[in-house]
């Protein structure tokens, strides 16, 4: 089953599931007599308020992510833990309404019995997505051709347990072998088809959209270029750990019945995600510029009178994809800060900011213009800061997964910017990407959400400063 069809299969069965489980506890609380009420309830749109209601508490803790091979028990855990607390938010929010309009209800404890009825109804249907979709994939339905990196123990047995298991969905095509010698060797009826060399044709010429890394520890230096090649093409890496220091340190895992991989997706988000992340930013960089009109207005002011030059500062900045944009601020150096240094990082106590300059960056007003990018689609609310051309360059020849980070639109915040100081030289830099590449690998609504919270947060305090 393609991703689509999971997603929409789930959402149906949850609709049903969560209609079920509202029908009944409406049968039981209204139709059965048992109960008084004052003023009788419209199920249809009770109904319909409900599924919205779990469909955002569902979506928020990731209970739509795609899946694989999730252990059902886990999937039950999340949707208990989920479920106590959309019931808890309910209850207090009826417990809230009753006091406020001086109702005395002891039978709103009857909510839990609610719970019973939707942990049941929508447990069943959960499990039933899982059972199908175990069904479909045994019985050769969207079943992936993949390709294991690396001929080794490891390797080895992460075929034994995709053969073992046909419910992954796995079809492995071969080996792709560090050394050359081992072209032509097999285990267990699966060849050895080439080297890491010609990742790429192997991927092309068996329709490869898995790709499995079980390198040794030697073989460490050869997962940046694996990773290069598979950055063109639409297939998802999973790596066996041992390598992942030389990733980031952090990254969402998963588990090969017994083997821990970690998961690296090349959907960076879902589709409807992204649209909804872009109408977010929308809002909330329209929403800034016209509240902020007043203190943009008397900031520009300001600036011209402290110093020579533009009220705005536009620079380059590479941008996704590698894009270059002109990125918008308001000019807090002297003009022509740069003319004798080149491009240099920003300094604690930079005798280049102007008496203004200075101000504005430590209310954070130099950003605001930085909306107008978020606008034109050049940047969004939250991902990793857009970074100088002249730097990109410099640091990919130093770090070579470097440019990994233009695989998303850049930011205004990002986890690197609240989790990490202001980018004062090279190994600043580095620590930055470890949060980068970590946002990059389990960059979600739910994410953004919470750093755009912790910049607010921190913006208040005043502990941080962006690039």
């Amino acid at each position: 089953m393609n991703k689509k069809l999971e997603k929409i299969f789930v959402l149906v069965v949850d609709f049903i599931a969560i209609y079920s489980a509202g029908y009944f506890y409406f049968v039981f609380r209204v139709e059965s007599g048992l109960f008084s009420f004052t003023i009788r309830p419209d199920f249809l749109i009770t109904s319909y308020i409900l599924y919205l209601y779990w469909f955002f508490i569902f979506l928020f803790v990731g209970m739509y992510k795609t899946w694989f091979a999730t252990s059902r028990f886990d999937e039950l855990s999340t949707l208990f833990k989920s479920s106590f607390i959309g019931i808890f938010i309910l209850f207090f929010t009826i417990y809230i309404d009753d006091s406020l309009h001086g109702v005395s209800s002891g039978s709103r404890t009857l909510i839990f019995i609610y719970w019973g009825m939707f942990l049941t109804f929508v447990g069943s249907g959960r499990l039933l997505v899982r059972y199908v979709q175990r069904k479909l994939l045994i019985n050769g339905f969207g079943r992936k051709n993949s390709l294991i990196i690396g001929f080794n123990s490891k390797a080895k047995e992460v075929l034994e347990q995709i053969e073992s298991h046909r419910a992954l969905g796995f079809d492995v095509s071969g080996f792709v072998a560090v050394e050359e010698e081992n072209i032509g060797k097999e285990y267990k009826g699966t060849k050895v088809i080439g080297s890491t060399s010609s990742l790429i044709k192997y991927i092309d010429d068996y329709s490869i959209e898995e790709v499995i890394i079980a390198l040794d520890k030697k073989d460490d230096n050869i997962l940046i270029d694996i990773l290069g090649q598979c950055s063109s093409k639409q297939v998802g890496l999973k790596i066996v750990p041992d390598l992942y220091e030389i990733l980031a340190g952090q990254a969402r895992t998963s588990q090969l019945y017994g083997i821990p991989l970690i998961d690296l997706m090349p959907e960076i988000m879902p589709e409807w995600e992204k649209k909804v992340k872009r109408l977010m930013d929308i809002f909330v960089s329209l929403i800034t510029l016209i509240v902020s009109l007043p203190i943009s207005l008397l900031s520009g002011i300001a600036i011209k009178l402290d110093s020579n030059g533009p009220a705005f500062f536009r620079q380059t900045r590479c941008g996704l994809d590698g894009k270059i944009f002109k990125i918008y601020k308001f000019r807090s150096m002297f003009e022509d800060a740069e003319e004798q240094s080149g491009p240099v990082w920003s300094q604690k106590n930079d005798p280049r900011i102007t008496r203004v300059g200075k101000i504005l960056r430590i209310l954070r007003i130099d950003e605001i213009p930085q909306m107008i990018n978020v606008l034109k689609g050049e940047m969004s609310m939250v991902g990793p800061r857009p970074e100088r051309p002249f730097f990109v360059d410099r640091l990919a020849s130093e770090i070579p997964y470097y440019k990994r980070r233009l695989k998303v639109r850049p930011g205004i915040t990002g986890w690197a910017q609240i989790k990490h100081k202001y980018d004062e030289n090279i190994e600043d830099v580095k620590v930055k990407l470890k949060y980068d590449l970590f946002y990059i690998e389990n960059m979600s609504l739910r994410m953004d959400i919470k750093i755009l919270f912790r910049t607010v947060f921190i913006v208040l305090l005043g502990q941080k400063h962006y690039k």
